[in-house]
């Protein structure tokens, strides 16, 4: 088995946990429109994926009480809103992926350009930390895997220790998950949450698909999205999921209004972690 799916046996042991799944149905018109002109106004390879990210990232932003981490320290609120970009690696038989640091201060250009430097060192000689936390715990068992991954998690969490100095990433995964399955020809699905990760978000990024759409009270054929999402009901509710969703509904409907044109923006410095 390839470390991830080591990683995957170990993590996941039952279906029971508290979990929210739903959907959204985007119509893509204004969005697909939107990338296209980005890309002819930057020389970045912007993706519905990253304008999804950046989506999501807004979405917390708005909701900051949602950006946080249960542990036995109470709860963790976020002081940054990060996005976990996760991508296929080892030729599509692994998984790995980049956490970009305050998405929701950065442009859509941005994020693709940091992603797709993240995505090049993934790619070539897996050059992340969680690509070499990976590579660590590959060789070991899954039964201490499961055990070794408690351990990190309750250390760096529920004790607030850093383990940069052993290889492993402080909060890996930040706020939000995004992940495309639309690259595996998926129009939707729903993905589990990483429970040693404490983030309390993981979206799916579906194919892009033609279906008939009405408008102005008549059908019409459009290009829709579709987001899978699935969510800690520890830490969202029903009325967080009504103002994330409906703020991300807003920029992909409309990302001009919403964005405008991307921008570069400065670098931005790491998320931190205080207890509420």
């Amino acid at each position: 088995m390839t470390g991830w799916r080591k990683v995957a046996t170990a993590t996941w042991s039952s279906s029971s946990e508290a979990s929210i799944f739903g959907w959204l149905h985007i119509d893509a018109t204004n969005l697909l429109a939107w990338i296209e002109r980005a890309r002819a106004r930057t020389s970045a390879r912007i993706t519905v994926t990253h304008v999804v990210g950046k989506a999501v990232a807004l979405g917390f932003a708005d909701c900051p009480e949602a950006n946080a981490a249960l542990s036995l320290r109470g709860i963790l609120r976020r002081e940054t809103v990060d996005v976990f970009f996760s991508v296929a690696a080892e030729g599509g038989r692994s998984v790995a992926g980049a956490k970009v640091r305050r998405a929701d201060g950065l442009g859509v250009a941005e994020i693709a350009e940091r992603l797709d430097a993240s995505v090049s060192r993934i790619r070539k000689d897996g050059d992340t930390p969680l690509q070499r936390s990976q590579a660590m715990l590959k060789s070991l068992p899954a039964p201490v895997i499961a055990a070794a991954l408690k351990v990190v998690s309750f250390a760096s969490f529920d004790l607030g220790l850093s383990l940069d100095r052993l290889g492993v990433p402080t909060d890996p995964f930040g706020t939000a998950i995004v992940t495309n399955v639309g690259v595996l020809g998926l129009e939707q699905g729903f993905a589990p949450l990483m429970p040693h990760g404490r983030s309390p978000c993981i979206v799916t990024v579906g194919r892009v698909r033609d279906r008939v759409w009405p408008v102005e009270g008549e059908p019409k054929v459009r290009p829709v999205l579709t987001l899978g999402a699935t969510f800690d009901h520890r830490i969202v509710d029903g009325h967080h999921l009504g103002k994330i969703s409906g703020r991300i509904r807003e920029i992909l409907e409309d990302p001009e209004r919403a964005l405008g044109a991307p921008a570069a923006q400065p670098t931005a410095a790491g998320a931190t972690l205080r207890a509420e």
